[in-house]
Parts: structure tokens; sequence; C-alpha cells
């Protein structure tokens, strides 16, 4: 297979005032706390604080009121991977580590050498041999080591793991022992949302593939509420590429936990790649954020994915990545199945096209 995963390649430009302050972390001269003060500082200036819009247009396309979309586009990268990428590398910074590897099919990596080329830190980044991406180009333009491997996406995440083990480097993969920091990362999301609206919305829309954002979302509107600060908890909407995730197929089929897809089952397109996978690292955390919403989970066609990217972009002006629309798509279809009450509602857009 020759695929790409659609998201084109970008300059990923931070501010003058982020290599200044790159540079003093660089600076092994200066202490460690000094140095990871910096790069937060990077942190601050550069990732998250994405914008949230009301989508009017949209709004009277499908005869909803308050929907809002908050786009992760606005990120360095045009994802909302640099959430997670600059946390781990902080930690990675922390703990003194000279090496960060991880595996990727694009999106993440990109995010993970920038973080690593703020930090002066040494990057592997291992993609699967039959895997294409225009990103590549950014990941070695930011200094990062490519390393090819035969296998799944899954298969080289676990390849990779075993070989930071082994060599005594940062391994920054989903799932395991990195799941607790990635999820509250993510759970970030959640607060700046509750900072723009004043409270939670009744739903909020996420597209998943491993689960992690899903997860961190909810995981911050948890902490919101149980800190008094919001009415509710947000119903939440999982949505993917038509059967080709486990964590909607399994709250599809009633399952208590986050069942393994057949691999050979899996077809990967130009439209689906970022959302699906045949087994989703942090996939039992979030199909207990759905349950415990009381959510609600959609299979979402690819040309649907296609259909809704040009209408975001004759609407509302948004250039987005089609899988990033999923969520979207599921809380419009919610919708027209249920005819909500008027209320608040928002959809996550994780990428830029």
């Amino acid at each position: 297979m020759n695929l790409k995963d659609g998201v084109k390649t970008a300059e990923n430009k931070v501010s003058a005032e982020a290599r200044r302050l790159s540079d003093m972390v660089k600076d092994t001269s200066k202490s460690l706390v000094d140095r990871l003060e910096c790069f937060e500082d990077i942190i601050s200036l550069e990732v998250g604080d994405t914008g949230l819009s009301r989508a009017k247009t949209l709004e009277r396309e499908f005869d909803l009121r308050q929907l809002y979309i908050k786009y992760e586009g606005d990120n360095p990268t045009g994802t909302q991977k640099d959430r997670i990428a600059f946390a781990q590398l902080y930690d990675a910074l922390r703990r003194e580590f000279t090496i960060v590897s991880l595996a990727t099919c694009g999106n993440y990596g990109v995010a993970m050498a920038l973080a690593a080329d703020l930090a002066g830190m040494a990057c592997k980044i291992y993609i699967p041999e039959t895997y294409h991406t225009d990103r590549i180009v950014e990941m070695e333009s930011l200094n990062a080591e490519i390393i090819r491997i035969p296998g799944s996406y899954e298969d080289v995440v676990m390849e990779s793991s075993k070989l930071a083990t082994e060599n005594g480097w940062y391994d920054a993969n989903p799932g395991g022992a990195n799941t607790p920091l990635q999820i509250s990362a993510y759970a970030l999301i959640a607060q700046e949302i509750f900072e723009d609206l004043g409270d939670a919305p009744k739903y909020c829309a996420v597209p998943v593939s491993n689960g992690t954002l899903f997860a961190g979302i909810y995981r911050g509107f948890v902490n919101l509420y149980k800190r008094g600060k919001t009415s509710r908890i947000p119903k939440m909407i999982a949505a993917s590429s038509s059967h080709k995730n486990p964590i909607v197929e399994s709250f599809l089929q009633g399952l208590d936990y986050c069942k393994d897809l057949d691999p050979a089952a899996i077809k990967e397109t130009k439209y689906n790649e970022p959302l699906i996978n045949w087994h989703s690292f942090d996939g039992e955390e979030a199909l207990y954020a759905l349950k415990e919403s009381e959510g609600e989970a959609f299979n979402i066609s690819d040309k649907k994915l296609k259909e809704m990217t040009s209408l975001l972009y004759k609407k509302e002006g948004f250039r987005i990545l089609p899988a990033s629309t999923a969520g979207l798509i599921g809380l419009l279809e919610l919708d027209e199945k249920m005819n909500f009450e008027p209320d608040r509602f928002v959809a996550v857009l994780t990428a830029k096209n």
C-alpha cells in the first residue's frame, strides 16, 4: 500500500520568543530546574488554548442551536498531538533522558520531532515500512531519525517500545505507563472549553482512534465537575471509520471490554487512516468514558468524512482533515435521531488539512 495521512506539510513555525527559550533549554550549563522552566514557558506560549468558535452557518444548515467547534489545528504542527508530544518531552527532559523514541504514522511523529528539536534532544521515529506520508519531510527537517520497520502500526509500536527499553531511551508510545500523562495533557481541552463556555456542554463529540484523546477530554470534564466548576458532565460522542475501530465496535456490541478487531479486516484509505486500528492502546479508558457519560458511538463512512470536509470549508472556512470530522458527523446524526432540545454542543476537530 502507498497511503498518506492527508495532512499537508506545514512550516511548523513557533515564535521568536520560543526559539530564544529553546536556546536556554539546550544550554546544559544551566540547571535542570531552569531548563525545565524554559521548556514549560515554550508549552505555555505555543501549545493548547486553541480556538472555540460557534458554527452559526452549520446551525442553520442542520437546525441545531449553539454548535461550537473546538479547532485543534491551531497547534504548532496542526493537530492535537502537540499536546501529548510536548508533555512527554517535558517528562523526558525532567528525567534526564537524551533520546526519545516512538512509532507513528505521521502526526504524532511531527509533533514529537518539533518538541525534541526545541529541547535539543535526539528523536528516533519508527514508521511502518509500507506507510508513506509527506510529513516525513517535516520530521527530518526537525532533525529526527526515521527508521522503517515491517508490520502494522500496532506491530511497530510494540517493537519500538521494546527497543526503547533495551537501549535506555524514553519511550513516548501510547498506552502503558504513558497513559496517565497523555490523558492529563488532553484533559486540558475540557478545561479550555469550560473557560470559554462557562459550563460543560450537553454533548461533546470527538473522533476516536487509540482512545487517549477521548478518555482525556472526558477525564477533564469529570475533574471540573468534581471540583464544582461545572453543573454537569457532558455526554460523550465517539465516532470513527465504519467497523474499523475497536472502541466504537465494542460499545455498539454492548461489550464491557475493548475487543481487538481482525487485522485482516482493516482496510486503510486516504480518508480513514488516522481513525482505524485493530487494537486501541487506550481503548479500555475510552470505552469506560463512553459508558459512564451515557454517550453514543458512530461508524462513519469515507463518503461522509469527505463531504463534511467540503461543507466545513464552504460554510465555516475551516480546512479540516476528513478523519477529524467524524465526531461532528456523529453529533449531527444523533441530533437527527433525537431532535435535541436547545443547549450547547461541542465537536472537537483534531487536525487541519
